[in-house]
């Protein structure tokens, strides 16, 4: 079994990382993120003057057995060259702390998500997301964690789903078991049985809190929160996408993204006209 290492910095003669402080060639500038395994800064590359994002796992997840996981994933996910995934650019040890280097974001969609959402904004965030969740589908990786802190936004709503592998490692480390985030996932997730049905039903309930501009929750009964006001402005066709991406038993979902994406795009011109015409008649 993994031995825990120390928390505190002086135990491990690590120096205490600082905003405007330097970790190898990168400053860091702010701290964007903090959580039970991992610290994210905004940093600078000192020597490439670009921005960039670095994840740092707190010390004491830090071990053989998560590097040699983590390595595992990182074969399977930095070979996913996709223009909505992100990109790992490195994962190395830098100054005795293990650091994950990727692209900055400008925000992310939970942040989005905090002002209201247009129907096409909507549709072309799902559809991003579809588009890169089918490709690593079709390439035989499953996210697992696919929530929106995970969802980083740049410029012109262009979005890229991170923490491909990341996510599956840091959750198997901190709880030794199952994956992904409660709230976000499905209940044959939350019980150790991920699969890419999994994905879909996390995609389904993003996809449904940006339509319409709520959260369902546990047990997850249709029809959720807000449906009856999402009718009014979101075709049928889009509903029964969600309706089907979101099914309880896993065998009444799409089988995975490819199939929730041919889907979506096939009922894209009858939606869009659906809206325009709902806000003419408003």
């Amino acid at each position: 079994m993994r031995k825990a290492a120390s928390t505190s910095s002086a135990a491990t003669g690590l120096t205490p990382l600082r905003v405007k402080g330097r970790i190898g060639k990168y400053r860091l500038d702010r701290r964007i993120g903090q959580g039970g395994f991992a610290d994210v800064y905004a940093a600078t590359d000192t020597l490439l003057s670009i921005k960039v994002a670095l994840k740092i796992p707190n010390h004491q997840w830090v071990s053989e057995e998560l590097i040699a996981a983590f390595r595992r994933e990182a074969k399977l996910t930095m070979g996913l060259e996709h223009p909505h995934i992100l990109p790992i650019r490195d994962a190395s040890f830098i100054d005795g702390r293990f650091v994950i280097v990727t692209p900055l974001a400008d925000r992310t969609l939970d942040d989005r998500l905090k002002n209201r959402m247009g129907f096409e904004t909507a549709f072309e965030f799902t559809s991003q997301l579809l588009s890169a969740v089918a490709y690593a589908h079709h390439h035989g990786v499953i996210h697992c964690d696919i929530k929106p802190e995970n969802v980083m936004l740049f410029d012109k709503d262009y979005l890229r789903l991170g923490d491909f592998g990341i996510a599956k490692v840091a959750q198997n480390t901190i709880s030794g078991s199952g994956t992904g985030t409660l709230g976000y996932m499905p209940p044959e997730q939350a019980m150790g049985k991920p699969s890419k049905r999994s994905d879909v039903f996390s995609l389904g309930l993003i996809a449904y809190r940006m339509m319409s501009g709520k959260w369902p929750e546990y047990p997850f009964d249709w029809p959720f929160p807000g449906a009856a006001a999402m009718r009014r402005r979101v075709h049928s066709d889009v509903i029964a996408i969600l309706r089907k991406s979101v099914a309880i038993r896993p065998r009444d979902r799409f089988t995975d993204a490819e199939k929730m994406e041919a889907a979506w795009e096939k009922s894209r011109l009858k939606a869009t006209r659906f809206a325009k015409r709902q806000r003419k008649q408003a």
